[in-house]
């Protein structure tokens, strides 16, 4: 028990952008425009999947994680973000900030993890056709979300531990408005080498290994496409992909924009740094559901139907 009797703040302040105080009040309007869009635009697309039976099948089910991993995402920072840009209420309880950086990471894995199953239905859709239906079984489907579910969870545990386990005395004020592992773990005045190597161990073998893996599905599936006679059919295959594709990018672009600002740009503005963590993980909930019923005529009709339903 010794282990995790460090010194510690009873609580943290948190921050919102550094340097733009003054407009946080102008700031809290359109986050809130962000956030109900991701909540609702979600929301509708896991309502229509579910009550339309158009929509059952494997890439609508996947699609519905996806948005279901959106909403727990927003759900996870949007009590400390709204607090601290519309009250400037900036504390929250030590113990409340690692259950927030646990979630938050998880949900980030999460995505990671529906995403290239995804890309795995739609490799298996183009690539081989004839047994997409006996390969990705309601039982398939369910057993990859349980899989992605228990690997975010369980990969993620130790880092509560690992933070708890260091005594934080250098301040108590972290760099955003919502809690995570690389900034909590900078205020420890002890070796942080342990957590480094963790999060780095984390971030390759999942977020890593999952974006090669997407990477590598699109390759055979473009060595398919070509192999296709007819120009109109290799057209019509690629559109089917490109609502993945674009999810794929809004997720991943701001990832490694973030990854390389942290890394390169030390020098850098430390609202730049903000900023890029707050597009990481607010854009990817607003865009996709944006995507997916922009790009699919499916989405569009069954949404439809659900709100004329609803007026009858």
């Amino acid at each position: 028990m010794a282990l995790f009797n460090a010194t510690r703040p009873a609580s943290f302040l948190l921050t919102g952008i550094p340097g733009l105080e003054s407009l946080h009040p102008w700031l809290a309007g359109p986050l809130c425009v962000m956030y109900a869009v991701a909540l609702g635009a979600n929301t509708v697309i896991l309502q229509a999947v579910r009550v339309d039976p158009s929509l059952h099948s494997p890439m609508y089910y996947f699609l519905s994680m996806l948005s279901f991993s959106d909403v727990a995402m927003s759900m996870a920072t949007l009590p400390t973000v709204l607090r601290t840009f519309c009250f400037d209420a900036r504390s929250i309880a030590f113990d409340a900030c690692l259950v927030q950086m646990f979630l938050v990471h998880s949900f980030s894995m999460m995505e990671s993890g529906i995403l290239l199953a995804m890309s795995f239905d739609r490799y298996v859709a183009i690539c081989d056709p004839l047994h997409y239906a006996t390969v990705l079984t309601n039982e398939f489907i369910a057993g990859m979300g349980v899989a992605v579910t228990a690997r975010s969870f369980i990969t993620l545990f130790p880092l509560p531990f690992l933070i708890k386990r260091l005594p934080i005395c250098r301040s108590n004020v972290l760099s955003h408005s919502y809690c995570l592992h690389p900034d909590m773990m900078k205020l420890a005045c002890a070796d942080i080498t342990i957590n480094s190597i963790y999060g780095l161990f984390v971030l390759v073998s999942t977020f890593g290994v999952d974006l090669l893996f997407i990477f590598l599905s699109y390759v055979l599936i473009l060595r398919s496409v070509i192999a296709i006679a007819s120009h109109e059919e290799r057209l019509k295959a690629l559109n089917t992909c490109v609502s993945h594709i674009l999810a794929v990018l809004a997720f991943y672009v701001p990832m490694i924009g973030v990854s390389t600002v942290h890394r390169f740009g030390k020098h850098a503005p430390r609202y730049i740094h903000v900023l890029m963590s707050n597009i990481y993980l607010f854009v990817p909930p607003v865009l996709n559901p944006l995507i997916y019923s922009a790009k699919t005529k499916e989405i569009r009709r069954a949404i439809f139907r659900m709100f004329r339903r609803t007026k009858l």
